[in-house]
């Protein structure tokens, strides 16, 4: 089975490593799992000719909204949520969207999501809006900040307040990511306390800036790995599920 990523730029991304040695740990023999960088989501279909080999894909940043017009199908929780980061793609070509990143973003805190009443969503991207869905999907009150808001759904970064009464506050921003590691989130961290957990979907570096001055306010912090280990882990059982 061939399998791969898209995105751009893909220099960092946890997929490859992740998947090439689940192959050589379960002896799945004739299994690779590549990277495709691209730098404009109109080359995937130049891609799928180039490599009709393929039988999936994973989509990661900044295409998993971009990417759900080029695709014959697409799954119900996919289609709600408008956004997609696993690509199912049949002999024919035919390909078929996904989205695991809501069973990924709630696996690390399942224990603890009957607790969580409302949440604060830094960003609204594909991440974000798969975040949005699976808290709302357990009846927490969300809501969503962006620098650019383009609906009443979301206020500006300049109109947040009470930051200290959200239960829940994740960063689904490329703020902070390697090699950008002094990049965070701005919001008054001041403000923060010992009562609130802090997600952040960035997981290299392990402790990003605004972990960790969530941290140091006594705030529990998560980072991204436990997520990428559980989204991927369902994006596999679906190519599985969907093998030819």
């Amino acid at each position: 089975m061939q399998l791969g990523l898209i995105g751009y730029p893909l220099s960092h991304s946890f997929s490859p490593k992740y998947f090439t040695e689940k192959f050589m740990r379960e002896n799945l023999k004739g299994h690779t799992y590549e990277s495709f960088p691209l730098a404009n989501i109109s080359k995937f279909p130049e891609l799928l000719k180039k490599h009709p080999e393929l039988s999936g894909l994973n989509v990661t940043i900044p295409y998993k909204q971009d990417i759900i017009p080029l695709l014959n199908n697409i799954d119900e929780t996919a289609k709600a949520i408008g956004a997609v980061n696993t690509v199912v793609i049949d002999p024919n070509g035919h390909t078929k969207g996904f989205n695991t990143d809501v069973i990924g973003f709630l696996a690390p805190i399942e224990n603890q999501i009957k607790d969580i009443k409302s949440a604060l969503i830094l960003g609204s991207g594909g991440a974000s809006k798969a975040v949005v869905y699976a808290l709302q999907d357990c009846g927490v009150e969300v809501q969503v900040v962006s620098r650019n808001p383009i609906n009443m759904q979301s206020i500006s970064y300049e109109q947040l307040n009470h930051i200290d009464t959200y239960d829940l506050i994740v960063n689904c921003t490329p703020l902070g990511m390697s090699p950008n590691e002094s990049g965070y989130p701005r919001i008054p961290y001041d403000r923060l306390n010992q009562k609130q957990t802090l997600y952040d979907l960035v997981y290299n570096p392990a402790e990003t800036v605004f972990l960790r001055k969530g941290s140091e306010q006594g705030c529990k912090a998560i980072n991204g790995y436990p997520m990428l280990v559980a989204q991927a882990d369902a994006s596999w059982d679906i190519w599985k599920n969907n093998k030819h």
